[in-house]
């Protein structure tokens, strides 16, 4: 049966009203997917803009004032610009929160890697991924930190202290309060603190670029030319560390790779990185440092978040990917000395005895 709900009645109405080349069958109208947003995705069959076959097209549903579609808007104009593949927008309404968009289908990279995760094709998807992540970067007119950059001025937000400390209080305030049911006294607050501060230096140090903030494996699509992905969910880009999307795509939240694996990637990264022009640091230890402090900072975020979207949404899905994120944070966080306060107070949190292990 079609979805019906007022805001589906507006979004039916709205591409009534459109183009009648585009040959769209409203009543074909089929939920495609949602995110842990407000957006909704629909999916409604159409004629190509380019050939005129018939096709399928996407419908985005980006409800006002939660929602505002010009992040959107702004910052695929920024991929495409890069050179990267995402889709292509045929028609939007900023006003509505509509947008008709190309299809770029169903196949996760994701769903591909789990389907075939020893194959040819895994070692060719990671290359993709990671060549389209250096493009981004080398068209960002990136920023070694403390110094501005005028002639390549960026739209996106600065990914600054407030929001990565604003990222970060989802951890105790929703993982380890909520999820967790875990009061921490004032030493382990102050132990907390010092190493959010610890984690947001190394962070706001790194050369700044354009940050995805979400290239994973759900987020990248496996398209039909190539294995460059189609890149989805980039709305929320901004300004801000080297590391991040690296992160996001290596240490992934729903699938996970053995360090040998990811330390190899990582490394066919740096290499490239460095031969686009990109201020990575010259020292592969030094690149690997930040790599790991960023990926602690993100997966605590995650922890938060996954944790929000079960108690308040009740999207329980996102428990099964808990111990995955904890994983991370746990192995990394107690290789460096300096994170020890906060390796203690994670344990803590977890009722978990180590002996020490600090590595750097």
């Amino acid at each position: 049966m079609p979805p019906a709900d007022e805001r589906v009645a507006a979004l039916r109405h709205w591409l009534g009203d459109l183009d009648s080349a585009l040959g769209l069958e409203v009543g074909t109208l089929r939920i495609a997917s949602a995110d842990a947003s407000f957006r909704r995705y629909f999916r409604l069959d159409g004629r190509s803009v380019d050939s005129g076959a018939r096709t399928t097209l996407i419908a985005m549903d980006a409800p006002p004032p939660q929602e505002d579609t010009r992040p959107f808007l702004n910052v695929r104009s920024l991929m495409a610009q890069a050179g990267l593949r995402v889709p292509g927008v045929i028609a939007s309404d900023p006003e509505t929160g509509f947008i008709l968009l190309e299809d770029f289908g169903d196949l996760t990279m994701l769903e591909a890697l789990r389907a075939d995760p020893t194959g040819e094709s895994l070692q060719a998807r990671y290359r993709g991924a990671i060549a389209a992540l250096v493009r981004l970067q080398a068209a960002s007119g990136f920023t070694p930190t403390g110094q501005s950059n005028p002639t390549h001025p960026t739209t996106l937000p600065a990914y600054d202290r407030e929001m990565l400390l604003r990222e970060l209080s989802l951890y105790p305030d929703w993982y380890v309060a909520k999820h967790k049911g875990v009061s921490l006294n004032p030493q382990e607050i102050a132990q907390l603190e010092t190493g959010f501060t610890r984690l947001v230096d190394a962070a706001l140090a790194q050369t700044q670029v354009t940050v995805h903030r979400d290239w994973h494996s759900r987020n990248l699509m496996v398209l039909e030319q190539g294995f460059e992905p189609g890149v989805l969910d980039f709305q929320d880009a901004v300004h801000g560390p080297l590391t991040y999307d690296l992160v996001s795509l290596l240490r992934d939240a729903y699938i996970a790779w053995d360090d040998e694996r990811v330390l190899d990637w990582a490394i066919r990264y740096w290499e490239q990185a460095r031969q686009a022009g990109i201020a990575v640091p010259e020292d592969f230890g030094v690149f690997w440092r930040d790599f790991e402090w960023m990926g602690i900072q993100r997966h605590l975020k995650v922890l938060g978040i996954f944790a929000r979207l079960h108690l308040r949404d009740g999207k329980e899905r996102y428990l099964a990917d808990l111990p995955r994120v904890l994983d991370y944070v746990t192995k990394a966080v107690h290789r460096y000395d300096a994170l020890a306060p906060l390796a203690r107070m994670i344990d803590r949190v977890e009722n978990r005895t180590r002996a020490s292990g600090f590595t750097f």
